[in-house]
């Protein structure tokens, strides 16, 4: 459905996108992850021919999409992380302008509104003015205005951002319901954990190029690995902190009392050969296991950014 490859887009001196690559298969809701800064938005608005890279090609069902400007824009709903200002609009004359914008007049215009405020769940604000709508309220919106032309592909940015828990919820519902009908979607967001429960595949994306994507399967195995390790010491806590920091995979340490949890990125023969080496330095080890990951650790793991391993106390970290 969509391919991405050597994208490049540069603000002045700042490298936004640097030879980014992604491909995303047709019928996926694919997760698309990074800091603040990683490039994200700039690639969502390339894609969605809202900004021109400096080099690259994005291709749609095996069309040159910066090429085909009108026909990307055929196959492709944009929903922003921003609403706009559309003052004394309804909403049924909201979705009618965009509708007119497309080609659709009259009772066909207004049958289309009417099926996808339905299908947003907002039929009953149709007379409401959209600037009095609630945050949640207004994405929805958003996404039957992005849905009037029946694209193939939505691109979302960020679009649970600023949901309360149970609108986020219905509004995962919803996305999930547009792949159930054939749409493929591509979605921006911090809010890990929810996308692990939507998502069929995820991209983290890192200074503007891909660190790590996958399915859901595959991004499951990594989260397993990401586990940080905890370490319970009974004694020679200086020595255990010496081979912690000098291990190869060893990323980052943190000590509470006699606990060190150490975020690290090993197999299971690496565990086993680090538990001999501290026995063999005769650091007595009273407990060994790894705790329980999440998407989150692995995403704090490949974008992390610092050069040198740092002990830290448990009430400082910011993830492992």
């Amino acid at each position: 459905m969509l391919e991405i490859r050597k994208l490049q887009k540069r603000y002045g001196n700042f490298q936004a996108l640097d030879g980014l690559d992604l491909t995303i298969p047709e019928g996926e809701i694919f997760g698309f992850v990074g800091p603040n800064g990683a490039g994200k938005t700039t690639t969502l608005k390339i894609t969605a021919g809202l900004l021109s890279p400096d080099s690259g090609s994005v291709m749609i069902d095996g069309v040159d999409a910066l090429a085909d400007n009108r026909g990307l824009k055929e196959k492709i709903g944009y929903v922003p992380d921003f609403f706009g200002v559309y003052d004394n609009l309804k909403v049924s004359e909201y979705m009618e302008f965009f509708a007119s914008c497309y080609g659709l007049e009259g009772r066909e215009a207004r049958m289309r509104c009417c099926a996808l405020l339905e299908q947003v769940k907002l039929e009953d604000r149709a007379d409401f003015f959209v600037d009095g709508l609630s945050r949640g309220m207004k994405q929805r919106l958003c996404l039957a205005r992005a849905l009037l032309h029946d694209p193939k592909l939505l691109i979302l940015d960020e679009p649970a951002s600023g949901m309360d828990p149970r609108t986020r919820m219905e509004f995962s519902a919803m996305l999930k319901e547009l792949r159930e009908q054939g749409k493929t979607l591509l979605v921006s967001s911090h809010v890990l954990s929810e996308l692990s429960g939507l998502c069929t595949s995820i991209g983290i994306i890192e200074q503007g190029h891909m660190v790590l994507e996958g399915s859901m399967e595959h991004i499951t195995e990594q989260v397993n690995s990401s586990k940080p390790l905890l370490i319970q010491v009974f004694s020679n806590m200086e020595k255990a902190l010496a081979i912690l920091k000098s291990h190869p995979c060893v990323q980052t340490i943190a000590v509470k009392r006699d606990e060190i949890k150490v975020g690290f990125l090993g197999d299971r023969q690496d565990e086993a050969a680090l538990l001999q080496q501290l026995i063999d330095a005769d650091v007595m080890v009273s407990g060994f296991m790894r705790e329980k990951g999440s998407l989150e650790s692995l995403f704090m793991q490949v974008t992390a950014r610092e050069d040198e391993k740092a002990v830290i106390r448990h009430e400082m970290e910011s993830g492992l």
